[in-house]
C-alpha cells in the first residue's frame, strides 16, 4: 500500500489523532506499507492495532476512493508537498486541495488581519496586492471575513494567484458570505485544508489552520488586527519558523492597528511604502 493511502487510512481511523499519526508516520521508511512493516514498528499497543485495523478495514477503501475524486490528496512524502511547509513544526501529514497545486511550488506571501476590518486596510491591499502580483508572488489567506478575503478579492482583481487555507473540510463553505470567493479562489487559485472534505468548521480548527498559513509563506503580512487576535497567533508562529513578518502601522488611537503597532514594537518590520519586493528580496 502506498503511504499516501495509508496516511489517508490512519487519518480515518477514530482514535489516532495527529501525535499518534506521526508516531507512525515517522517509522515509514519504504515507499510501500505492509502489515509487517506495521507489526515491526515501535509503538504503544494500541495505536499499533488502530494501525493495522486502518490498514484492513475495507470500507476504507471506498471512502478514500470517494475523497480522491472529490480533491487532490498531497501526504507529507509526496514530491509536491511543499518545502517551506515540511519544516515546520507539527507539519500537516496530509493535505487536500482543489485547484492549482503547482502554487505550492511557487513563493508566497500570507496575508491575514482583521475580521472587522476598515478602509484602511482595503485602501493599503489596493496597492500593496498589485505590487506583489507584478512579481509573481502568490497570496495566501484564511478566507475569512475582513482582511482574509479582501486580500483574496485583490489578488484576483489584479489577475494574481492566490490560495486560501481553510479550517474546515473542502465540502464546506465557511463563512457562508464568502461562498462565491471560494468558488473564484478554487477556479483561479487553490483551496487547501488538512481535514476531511466532509470536516465542519469548529472554532478550535482555526488556530491549528494558522501554521499553514504561517508555515507555507516566506513573509507574513499583518495589516489590522487587535491585540489578542488570530492574525497575532499567525504572526508568532511566523516568528517561530524564521519567517519575515511586516506590519502595517496604525494611529495608536486604533484598537484594530495595536496588533500591528505592537508587532513592530517587538521587532516586525514596518511597511511604510509598496515597494515590498525589495524587502522581500533581503
Amino acid at each position: 500500500m502506498e503511504k499516501t493511502n495509508f496516511l489517508l487510512r490512519l487519518k480515518l481511523q477514530k482514535g489516532l489523532g495527529y501525535v499518534k499519526m506521526l508516531q507512525v508516520a515517522s517509522q515509514l521508511d519504504d515507499d510501500q506499507v505492509t502489515v509487517q512493516t506495521i507489526k515491526q514498528m515501535t509503538l504503544p499497543a494500541a495505536v499499533k492495532e488502530a494501525s493495522l485495523a486502518a490498514y484492513r478495514l475495507e470500507k476504507f477503501g471506498k471512502v478514500i476512493k470517494r475523497i480522491k475524486k472529490q480533491c487532490q490528496v498531497i501526504s507529507f512524502f509526496d514530491d509536491n508537498y511543499p518545502e517551506q511547509l515540511r519544516q515546520i513544526y507539527q507539519p500537516p501529514l496530509i493535505l487536500f486541495a482543489r485547484g492549482d497545486i503547482t502554487l505550492l511550488q511557487k513563493r508566497i506571501v500570507t496575508i491575514v488581519g482583521s475580521r472587522q476590518a476598515t478602509v484602511y486596510s482595503q485602501r493599503v491591499l489596493a496597492q500593496l496586492v498589485p505590487n506583489l502580483v507584478n512579481n509573481h508572488v502568490v497570496i495566501a489567506s484564511g478566507l475569512a471575513k475582513g482582511v482574509d478575503v479582501l486580500a483574496h478579492q485583490a489578488t484576483l482583481q489584479n489577475h494574481g494567484k492566490t490560495i486560501a487555507v481553510v479550517g474546515n473540510g473542502l465540502n464546506h463553505y465557511y463563512p457562508m458570505v464568502n461562498h462565491h470567493v471560494q468558488e473564484q479562489v478554487m477556479q483561479k487559485g487553490l483551496i487547501l485544508s488538512e481535514y476531511l472534505p466532509d470536516t465542519p468548521p469548529r472554532p478550535f480548527r482555526f488556530p491549528e489552520r494558522n501554521r499553514i498559513l504561517a508555515g507555507l509563506a516566506e513573509s507574513v503580512v499583518v495589516t489590522e488586527a487587535k491585540e489578542k487576535s488570530g492574525s497575532l497567533i499567525t504572526a508568532n508562529l511566523a516568528l517561530q519558523e524564521n519567517r519575515n513578518v511586516y506590519a502595517v502601522p496604525g494611529p495608536i488611537t486604533s484598537p484594530l492597528s495595536a496588533g500591528p503597532n505592537r508587532l513592530i514594537a517587538v521587532g516586525a518590520n514596518p511597511i511604510t511604502d509598496f515597494k515590498l519586493n525589495e524587502r522581500f528580496d533581503n
